[in-house]
């Protein structure tokens, strides 16, 4: 082919789907006429000057879905696609998520146990009304914060009961106490008792995972002394219901462990749906070690930490 011709090709490709020019504009510009242009542009596919690739969001949410489900023995996920991987937008999007998905397998009769936070609380905030007969809703752990800091844990019990018009039970508890005693001595209470065995007879459990950061809600509830916090930070990839664990999944702090109210984490791994719904960069190794630790059996996330977790292998 010719070179004034080939030169005539890549131009009207130029201008067309690099620059946005119409056909006609095109055609006026090469001083030719508007069906050359359309010639012009079909060989240019033809000869591979111009590739078309479509880039199908949901199909590309399918194959990370079922990644993640073969990778991790996972019953099932959901991978939304996000506009910004900017911490409060990814916790809105998969919130949103995570509230629709609820309201499809939330039904007659179940027992459905949630944890609090910033993330499960855009669940709740996004939960759109259904009746549901028989169903109950109750608190996973403590949730008593001993600062100002917000934990969300009776809104977010609050706004379940309200969306799905069911009895909630609150759990009136900080998270972690000062003594592995003065656990045992609220533990052995038997309104606590009977509420902490509702959570642990619940079939759906509904959590998101903490991060050993200086921001994170937990940390900001100070809970911790000094010490507490610098093993926190040296050993934890993340924490579920107050209880810190490593990259495997493994417990890794014993003794903060004994004094943390609420479920253990190996009861979670027990439900019929244990939903763990987090995403974004910073919470990757704590949603893998939580995945490892085969705490969750369906995962919320968004597309960018799906992909990161299919790469991790520590």
């Amino acid at each position: 082919m010719e070179n004034e011709k080939l030169a005539k090709i890549v131009e009207a490709a130029r201008l067309y789907y690099q620059l946005d020019y119409s056909q006609q504009d095109i055609a006026k510009k090469l001083d030719v006429s508007r069906p050359t242009v359309s010639r012009l542009l079909k060989q240019a596919k033809e000869l591979g000057i111009v590739e078309i690739k479509i880039n199908n969001p949901v199909e590309t949410g399918e194959i990370l879905t079922e990644q993640l489900k073969a990778k991790f023995g996972l019953k099932d996920a959901y991978v939304i696609s996000v506009p910004e991987f900017e911490n409060e937008i990814i916790k809105k999007y998969i919130g949103e998520a995570a509230a629709a998905y609820l309201y499809n397998v939330i039904n007659e009769g179940d027992i459905v146990a949630t944890s609090w936070g910033t993330t499960i609380y855009e669940v709740a905030k996004n939960l759109k009304p259904k009746n549901i007969s028989g169903a109950q809703i109750v608190q996973l752990n403590g949730g008593i914060s001993h600062s100002e800091t917000k934990t969300y844990a009776s809104e977010i019990i609050h706004l379940f009961g309200e969306a799905f018009n069911t009895p909630t039970f609150l759990l009136p508890l900080p998270a972690i106490v000062d003594h592995i005693v003065v656990k045992q001595a609220i533990e052995a209470d038997r309104h606590i008792h009977k509420l902490l065995e509702k959570g642990r007879e619940a079939n759906i459990a509904i959590f998101s995972v903490g991060i050993p950061e200086v921001d994170s809600v937990l940390l900001q509830a100070e809970y911790f002394s000094n010490s507490d916090r610098e093993l926190i930070q040296s050993k934890a990839a993340g924490e579920i219901c107050s209880r810190f664990f490593d990259k495997q999944g493994y417990i890794c702090i014993e003794g903060l462990n004994d004094r943390t109210i609420g479920i253990q984490l190996d009861e979670l791994a027990k439900k019929d749906k244990s939903i763990l719904i987090a995403g974004g960069p910073r919470k990757l190794d704590a949603i893998y070690g939580a995945l490892k630790g085969g705490y969750a059996n369906v995962l919320v996330t968004d597309d960018l930490t799906a992909k990161m977790l299919l790469e991790q292998d520590y």
